[in-house]
Order: C-alpha cells, then sequence, then structure tokens
C-alpha cells in the first residue's frame, strides 16, 4: 500500500485516517486517485485536496465509524464503492457487533483498494443480481440466542459469507489452531474468498481454463467430499512442493483461491515496501553482494520475474526480523517452482482482465512451461 500524506501539511496518516493529527483536517480517501485526501468544507458536501474540481460526500457508513471513503457527488447512492457490496451487517445496536464490523471493514478495504489498482472487474448485485459481488456479514446464533447452524465463511456465486467472530483476536487464534494453519487474519480470508470469486469471472468461462486444469486439477469433482477427505486425512506427506498451503490440496478451486489470496499478499507488500524505499543487500559469506531494489510498481509490472526475484529476499528479511523480536515467521510460506507457475497462471489471468498482452519469457511463464507437463498428471488426480 502506498504512503499517504495530509495535502495540507505533508503529515503522512494512514489509509484509515478520518482526520490529520497535525493539522486536524477532515480526511477521506478518494477512489478515483487512491489517495487519502484532506478536505474542506463546501455546504453539505466537500471539496478534495487530491481532487479539487468535483465534489464529495461520505459514504453513509462514515456515520458508524466504519468507512471514510469519499462518494463524487455527481453520483448515484449512498455508499462508497466498497460499502455498496454490502447485501447483510450485523445489528449495530449491539457495540461488540459494532466493533467487530469496524474490524472487518477495514480489512475488506484494504482488499479493495489492491482490487482497484490492479483494476480487476467488480460488479455489484444490482448489476448482476445471479453473480454479482455482495458480503454478508453474520453473527453465530449461539452469540444472538438463537438457534441455527454456525455460520461458515465462504463464497457461492459471488456472495462472500463472514462470520464477524473472525473479527476477535482470541477465537480467531482458537481457530487458526485448531485448523492447524500457519496464517489466519481477516484480510486473508477476504483475499482468499475474493479468489472464488475471480475464478468465476476469470477462468470458468475462459479459454485459460483447460490451462487452470493442467495446473491445479479438475474442479468439476465433487467438491464436499474433497472437504471431507482433507478434513478427515489431512494433505499429502509431500504436500509443500506442489502447493502454498496445505488446505490449498483439497480441491482445485480451493487451490486457486489460496493462490490468488497469495499473489495480492505479494503485490501489497511488495508496493509498502517499495515506496519505503527498501533495498536489500544481504551480507553473505562467499557470495558477491546482489542488491535487491523495489523500483517498480508492483500492480504495473507484466514481468512476474521482477516480482519474484523482490519478493523471495525480502520475505527472507522480514522473517528473520519477526523471530529477532522473539515472533514467529510473519510469511510462513514456500514458493516452490510449482508454486510460482501457479502464481504465474493467476498473474496472467489478472493481466488479461486488465487488457494488456502477456509478457512471454518472463519466469512464471518460463516455469509455467517447464513444471506443467510434470504436474499434469499429479494434479489431475491429487491425493486427497
Amino acid at each position: 500500500m502506498k504512503i499517504f500524506q495530509c495535502q495540507a501539511c505533508d503529515q503522512p496518516v494512514s489509509f484509515e485516517s478520518t482526520a490529520c493529527d497535525s493539522c486536524q483536517r477532515r480526511l477521506g480517501y478518494v477512489c478515483e486517485g487512491h489517495s487519502v485526501s484532506a478536505l474542506e468544507p463546501s455546504g453539505d458536501l466537500w471539496h478534495a485536496y487530491a481532487d479539487p474540481g468535483r465534489k464529495y460526500r461520505f459514504c453513509a457508513n462514515a456515520e458508524h465509524g466504519a468507512c471514510n471513503w469519499l462518494v463524487p457527488d455527481d453520483e448515484p447512492g449512498a455508499f462508497c464503492a466498497a460499502c455498496r457490496h454490502n447485501r447483510l451487517v450485523p445489528d449495530l445496536r449491539i457495540a461488540w457487533n459494532l466493533t467487530r464490523w469496524r474490524q472487518i471493514e477495514a480489512a475488506k478495504h484494504r482488499l479493495f483498494y489492491s482490487l482497484m489498482r490492479l483494476r480487476l472487474p467488480l460488479m455489484t448485485r444490482a448489476e448482476n443480481p445471479a453473480s454479482g459481488l455482495a458480503f454478508d456479514f453474520l453473527v453465530d446464533p449461539t452469540e444472538s440466542y438463537r438457534l441455527g447452524p454456525p455460520v461458515m465463511t465462504g463464497h457461492l456465486n459471488g456472495l462472500i459469507t463472514m462470520n464477524i467472530a473472525e473479527a476477535d483476536d482470541v477465537e480467531r487464534e482458537r481457530r487458526r489452531m485448531l485448523f492447524g494453519e500457519y496464517y489466519r487474519t481477516l484480510l486473508g480470508h477476504f483475499r482468499h474468498e475474493i479468489g472464488h470469486y475471480f475464478w468465476t469471472m476469470l477462468v470458468r468461462q475462459d479459454p485459460s481454463l483447460w490451462d487452470f486444469r493442467d495446473l491445479f486439477g479438475d474442479e468439476t469433482r465433487n467438491y464436499a467430499a474433497a472437504l471431507q477427505r482433507h478434513h478427515a486425512y489431512g494433505p499429502p506427506d509431500d504436500w509443500a512442493e506442489g502447493y502454498v498451503s496445505a488446505y490449498a490440496t483439497c480441491h482445485p478451486w480451493e487451490d486457486f483461491a489460496e493462490t490468488f489470496a497469495h499473489y495480492l499478499h505479494i503485490v501489497d507488500t511488495l508496493e509498502t515496501a517499495g515506496v519505503f524505499g527498501l533495498s536489500l543487500n544481504p551480507h553473505l559469506r562467499n557470495q558477491a553482494p546482489q542488491t535487491v531494489r523495489i523500483e517498480f510498481d508492483p500492480h504495473r509490472s507484466p514481468d512476474l520475474d521482477r516480482m519474484i526475484e523482490a519478493w523471495l529476499p525480502l520475505t527472507y528479511a522480514i522473517n528473520s526480523l519477526s523471530r529477532s523480536m522473539g515472533q514467529p515467521a510473519l510469511y510462513p510460506f514456500k514458493l516452490t517452482p510449482a508454486v510460482i507457475a501457479k502464481l504465474s497462471f493467476v498473474h496472467d489471468r489478472i493481466y488479461a482482465a486488465q487488457g494488456y498482452r502477456q509478457v512471454q519469457g518472463d519466469a512464471g511463464t518460463d516455469i509455467l512451461k517447464a513444471v506443467i507437463t510434470g504436474l499434469r498428471q499429479r494434479v489431475a488426480a491429487p491425493n486427497i
């Protein structure tokens, strides 16, 4: 994510900021320029320093302290580009629901920042009632003194359901331990579930479906049975050689969603490292120094090789820093050639959606060609 600054006084501000700590001006996020902007009141509306030619109003969810995004006054609707996809939210009269929902919205808005920077197609339920993107944020029946099954976080035909209990750090950590996961965050949930949505948008009806099956496997296999078997027997012993996570082994849909989530991890973190001017020059014995500089926009980089070459040493460095603080690895994953091939597929589908020509000969494409034959037999009938 970019560094944001108040245009009135140059004070650095966060993505979620609603007021500048230095000059006290009101702040709001302008989607068109991907910028947190200082504001000046204009009657019931606002002038944004980042886009002085238009007037803006705040998203209706600003009333609940859950959104700082702006809506151009010449556009219809009360909600911003992120909140207009909400279908159901919890009962906000309950203080704990409001607290959790605010945390969920913070993570969801970071997701939308990435999707919009990547210029991916986003349709609302109003625009496409059958499969437009929508969110239900629900409370477990046991927490609302009602009967019924627990809320399961998941995706179905564009509808992403999120159990707001995931916003509770203790509960989320309990579930991470229960399911034997290395990583579980609100933002990670959103990135995974949106991967299911974009499989439908970018792969299902596309000629690349055959390439998908070569790499990820046959998605027509019984999904419910695959999940049941995974939870009963776990992943194969050698899962890390071909999958980015253990959960990715259970079905090709989950493999794609996990890979898509990791692609978003890479893009967002590389942008953050780049705007802070981070460079890497590890002092390794018997090796000539090789400085890695992140001097490119990962949202506009058709060369996956460049991204991976920066990502691998960056994650080694941040994992080392995290362990130096007595914390576990910040990025506890392994990118093998097979996983990079899958990331290359995701990368190519995103750039195809943007209208770019795929760049021939980058590392991801080369790896894809090199490993696709070897993966074909294994992935077509994975051991789950």
